[in-house]
């Protein structure tokens, strides 16, 4: 079976490419439609109901290019909004959550370090997450500032260097020895995080297992592309595109539309 249909994901700005660059590599044969609405960015500062209705929004836009299933990208979007949009679309939906779990599980300390939004953190879906694992100290850190430095293109700035030091070392200090990037923006700030933590830290994110989730729950409903020709890729974003054109390394399209 051939279809075409692309996959669809939606951040709140280029953060959720980490995602789909694991997605691409993973099914390369796949046509793929990004979103990104930088425009908005943050979504960890904004209310519940505003989350979810910019994911109505954003769904609205990956239906109109008839997306066959829906990857939301953004931690924050799915902490606050996935239940909401399951329960208005047909479309199967692949959220993103904290990978506390594995973290969890292989800690020796057991003490493991999240750093995430402030929406994620206060979600519900987070707190349950959390509940599940009891004799684990979790260190929770709302990254305050990092998405707006990752947006403008700053991830090398001595600026994003002094706020990764002032959230990792307390973290450090506390025996964590395992550290959960809870935004799918953060991926992009590993290489300074490694200069900051000891090598013994292990960083967890959820790319990879998003991508074999994704791969999954599109055999099961039989939407897979069984062509092997290799997919198209199309990024819109409705903020300057410069930034998300870098992420990309200018390899793929990128369309400004003011959506």
């Amino acid at each position: 079976m051939i279809n075409k249909n692309p996959i669809g994901l939606f951040d709140s700005g280029i953060g959720g490419t980490s995602i789909w660059k694991e997605v691409n590599s993973l099914l390369p044969n796949e046509n793929t439609i990004y979103l990104a609405d930088s425009k908005n960015a943050p979504y960890g500062l904004k209310t519940k109901e505003e989350i979810i209705e910019l994911c109505y929004k954003n769904t609205e836009f990956l239906l109109e290019q008839n997306c066959k299933i829906i990857i939301v990208a953004c931690n924050t979007a799915t902490t606050n909004a996935i239940k909401e949009l399951r329960s208005k679309y047909k479309i199967p939906f692949i959220g993103i959550e904290p990978a506390i779990k594995p973290a969890a599980l292989q800690s020796k300390t057991h003490t493991i370090g999240i750093l995430a939004t402030k929406g994620t953190l206060n979600s519900e879906l987070f707190h349950k997450s959390v509940e599940n694992h009891p004799d684990v100290k979790i260190i929770e850190q709302i990254g305050h500032g990092l998405v707006q430095l990752i947006e403008n293109g700053d991830i090398d700035s001595p600026e994003m260097e002094e706020l990764l030091k002032s959230y990792l070392n307390p973290m450090i200090e506390k025996n964590i020895d395992y550290l959960v990037l809870g935004c799918s923006h953060y991926p992009y700030l590993i290489p300074q995080i490694k200069k900051i933590i000891p090598p013994h830290i292990k960083i967890i994110d959820s790319g990879e297992a998003v991508a074999k989730q994704t791969q999954k729950i599109m055999e099961q409903n039989h939407l897979l592309n069984s062509s092997k020709e290799k997919g198209s890729q199309i990024f819109y974003t409705n903020s300057e595109p410069e930034v998300l054109q870098t992420i990309l390394n200018h390899k793929e399209k990128v369309v400004y539309k003011n959506f």
